[in-house]
């Protein structure tokens, strides 16, 4: 994919710009998101004092609305009205992207019943940052924060137990020690991640078996972000094919090649390629 020109644009569309900012790191920051910053009309923001951190290293002077969970739903008439005026509106959060795990979906889901152009302006994300440090499979879910019911974390975990990608979660430092028992429970025999301050000075990266996971002894500082790695594949006790996967086999054998069944059959059953390979050739006569 070839990129497009990175010659500023100086006059914005009008429209809703949810704009990533770094999550630990000020330096992390794209050129774009801040031409973005510098010429929207308004900027929307969970705390104006943590926003005012970036916009100063950058003199960036914009006009801001504090725009957190406890009122974004009382804003959005404002924004809206803002917008419907083609004006320029962009929110960002804390740290990375708005409505991931942040506020920001509301107003997203009320630009889209009004017609109102909204513009992603990627960046940092500590969801894809965590990953692509993990060494698990590059297939993942991402969970986010815990709810505060213990029956729901314990029924969310059961739920994604059965999942066999990597799951990714955000968990605040006061409440990892509750959560590492669950951990344990559900995901008994696996890897684990626990990324913390990422691209900050004290970053801090743990790797161990989850079974192996102790509490810690005083309370962490700083964001969290978890990373389990996929369920590992169980093992085939028979390692034969069943009545249901011959019957399947059949019905697919004059119509894919005996390679590609015997490929799709080992993947999802771990059953021997050659006994997979013998039935298929049985299965043609």
């Amino acid at each position: 994919m070839i990129p497009h020109s990175d010659k500023k644009i100086n006059k914005l569309k009008p429209g809703l710009y949810v704009v990533s900012t770094p999550i630990g790191n000020l330096r992390d920051i794209s050129l774009r998101c801040l031409d973005i910053l510098r010429d929207t009309d308004t900027i929307l923001c969970e705390d104006t004092r943590v926003a005012q951190k970036i916009l100063n290293k950058y003199d960036i002077k914009a006009k801001l609305i504090s725009n957190h969970k406890f009122n974004e739903k009382r804003n959005l008439p404002k924004i809206l009205e803002i917008l419907k005026k083609n004006k320029s509106v962009s929110i960002i959060s804390d740290a990375g992207t708005p409505s991931i795990s942040d506020p920001g979906n509301l107003i997203v889901l009320e630009c889209i019943k009004n017609s109102i152009d909204i513009f992603p302006i990627p960046g940092p994300s500590a969801v894809t940052s965590a990953v692509s440090v993990s060494g698990f499979s590059e297939k993942y879910y991402f969970y986010g924060f815990f709810p505060e019911k213990q029956k729901n974390i314990k029924n969310d975990l059961e739920n994604l137990s059965k999942i066999d990608s990597s799951i990714v979660f955000f968990i605040s430092p006061n409440k990892i020690n509750k959560i590492i028992v669950h951990l344990k429970k559900y995901f008994a025999g696996r890897k684990i991640l626990i990324c913390r301050e990422m691209t900050k000075v004290y970053e801090e990266y743990t790797r161990c078996d989850i079974d192996e996971l102790e509490n810690y002894e005083s309370t962490l500082k700083g964001e969290i972000t978890i990373v389990v790695s996929g369920k590992k594949k169980t093992e085939n006790r028979s390692n034969n094919l069943e009545e249901s996967d011959k019957k399947k086999i059949r019905s697919m054998i004059n119509k894919n090649s005996v390679k590609d069944i015997v490929n799709m059959f080992h993947k999802e059953k771990n059953i021997s390629k050659k006994k997979i390979y013998d039935f298929c050739i049985k299965a043609k006569k």
